[in-house]
């Protein structure tokens, strides 16, 4: 009897498990749903392709349906899962092009649904230029408007944010970079790292304005104008938001064992709770090595090695 193995979300790890898949089950038959019109996209390339490292956007992608489909998978791109039932091993899933929604059945699930920027509740976060910092569409639409901008402010100074600073210098804009933590990239590196890299962004005429909480936006015309913190107030054309990401998980609460922040749990072999869903990605927790637990860390390179 073929297996029928359903994926919902084909980006690092999605992209890599459909290829694992058909490579050690090739008789499995393969059916991948994406709800963007892009598979594989590299957001961890993004602060490249702003800064003109990689210009041809094309470049960050490294696969794509026609080669899933080389393999054996049935690639269904713009189609939503808007419900999973895991007793009943069902799909609801919605063509976005189209409208039309059917049920899909399966054997194995495999959850790379990612994760998503978390979006904060505050003042003026709907004002145009507010950007997320996640896929292909946010980064054409922070090309496009950072054109016309020449006060650039960046919320969040981890690995992304920090990228995107160095982005937005070459291009000569003026940036400024805001945290609230009293360090940038404090939960990554020691503060004699930190220092050094502060030395850098300050010497590059970057401003950093660290150890403050953002609490709002001000805008005239329906455009931000202006950022708002605990001390002090920033002029900015152009806001991006890297404050971090939420795993994309909503389809399996209540069906599958979590961390308090939604991430899934998995065992060794990317196995969740149940034994007929597996997950991978940004939407699981990892083991953390140093004390064996499991935490919240999405990165690329997690993503890819889970995914494989």
């Amino acid at each position: 009897m073929t297996m029928k193995v359903a994926v919902i979300g084909c980006t690092h790890a999605g992209t890599a498990a459909v290829k694992s898949i058909a490579a050690q089950h090739p008789e499995a038959q393969i059916t991948v749903y994406e709800r963007n019109d892009n598979i594989s996209f590299l957001s961890c390339g993004i602060a490249l392709h702003v800064g003109g490292v990689v210009k041809d956007a094309g470049g960050l992608f490294y696969s794509n349906p026609e080669e899933l489909a080389g393999l054996g998978a049935v690639t269904r791109m713009r189609h939503e899962v808007l419900a999973v039932d895991t007793n009943a091993k069902t799909l609801n899933v919605r063509n976005l092009v189209t409208g039309e929604e059917f049920t899909d059945s399966y054997d194995k699930l495999v959850v790379t649904t990612g994760s998503w920027p978390v979006i904060p509740k505050m003042e003026g976060i709907d004002l145009d230029n507010v950007q997320l910092c996640k896929n292909y569409a946010h980064a054409q639409e922070i090309i496009a408007r950072a054109a016309d901008a020449e006060r650039i402010t960046v919320i969040g100074a981890g690995y992304i944010g920090i990228e995107l600073v160095e982005a937005f210098h070459e291009l000569g804009k003026q940036v400024t970079l805001i945290d609230n933590m009293d360090r940038v990239m404090a939960k990554y590196l020691d503060r004699d790292l930190t220092d050094l890299a502060e030395q850098a962004l300050k010497d590059r005429g970057v401003q950093l304005a660290l150890g403050r909480t953002v609490e709002g936006f001000h805008g005239s015309e329906g455009k931000v104008r202006e950022v708002v913190t605990t001390d002090g107030t920033f002029e900015a054309d152009m806001v991006v938001l890297c404050i971090g990401f939420r795993p994309g998980t909503d389809l399996l609460k209540g069906q599958v064992d979590m961390l308090p922040n939604g991430a899934i749990i998995i065992d060794d072999y990317m196995r969740t709770s149940n034994p007929d869903v597996l997950a991978a990605g940004d939407s699981c927790a990892v083991r953390y090595n140093p004390t064996g637990t499991a935490m919240y860390i999405p990165l690329a390179t997690n993503a890819v090695r889970m995914g494989t």
